[in-house]
């Protein structure tokens, strides 16, 4: 399952006390406690409060109308072409996440959006990392094409280390990896996936912890890899089941169920 976290502030020390409270929120899964503390009444805040809201539906399957509206509110505040743009990339990324969990079939919308996005973020800005990260996600998921996928990736890669975007990174890592895991090249898709987990464990990011560790198990010999499973289910736990698809993974087998 392909998912990542948006760029945002609030996770060093030195940040605005809002966007602190604001991470603290979002990386404990959160998303509209933390959408609470943000106002409407300016393109940028309404698009990050949207941010907050499509990010909860690709971490819980829910919360899709709540994410239209404050969707909705972005896009009608946006003047120039930079807020344009990042609206475009929340709706694409939006409609991809509806497609990906199957609440409704928007896989055009999808990829309409994000290509607006593009013709309105300019190459080598901050948000076109995240605009090619996304497109990337598009292409391994919803076009089955690993190759272009892998190209998208890799630029976004590039933008998250020239602009010092350590989450979007983690989540360039974590996709790389499975891309390389899937061509067998173990050594390379460990290294990505506890590339990956480094960087979410260092910002704090629980939310996105167990999947990181999930994925790394799936490169290590046992016990290492059972000890990572559980404790992914720790958190879990903690976390009350989010992300949810990630519960569903690990939840045990029903008694007397078959098995292959």
């Amino acid at each position: 399952m392909a998912h990542t976290a948006m760029s945002g502030n609030g996770t060093t020390a030195d940040d605005d006390p809002l966007q602190t409270a604001v991470w603290r929120l979002r990386s404990r899964a959160c998303w509209a406690d933390a959408a609470a503390l943000l106002t409407q009444d300016t393109a940028a805040a309404a698009l990050q409060r949207a941010s907050l809201l499509v990010e909860r539906c690709l971490y819980t399957e829910a919360g899709w109308a709540e994410a239209e509206d404050a969707l909705r509110t972005a896009e009608a505040l946006a003047d120039t072409d930079d807020e344009r743009g990042a609206a475009a990339c929340e709706r694409g990324y939006l409609a991809y996440a509806a497609t990906l969990f199957a609440v409704r079939d928007r896989a055009d919308e999808a990829r309409a959006a994000l290509g607006r996005a593009a013709a309105l973020i300019p190459p080598g800005a901050p948000a076109r990392a995240l605009l090619d990260f996304r497109r990337g996600l598009l292409a391994e998921n919803l076009s089955r094409s690993p190759q272009s996928a892998r190209a998208a990736y890799r630029r976004a890669h590039a933008g998250a280390t020239a602009h010092a975007d350590p989450l979007l990174l983690s989540g360039t890592w974590r996709h790389l990896a499975g891309l390389a895991l899937r061509e067998g090249e173990l050594a390379e898709a460990r290294h990505g996936f506890a590339e990956s987990l480094r960087i979410r464990e260092e910002l704090g990011y629980l939310v996105g912890t167990a999947p990181a560790l999930v994925s790394l198990s799936d490169t290590e010999t046992e016990p290492e890899a059972s000890r990572l499973r559980e404790e992914a289910r720790r958190l879990l736990r903690l976390l009350g089941g989010v992300p949810t698809w990630l519960a569903r993974q690990l939840a045990p087998p029903a008694q007397g169920a078959a098995t292959a």
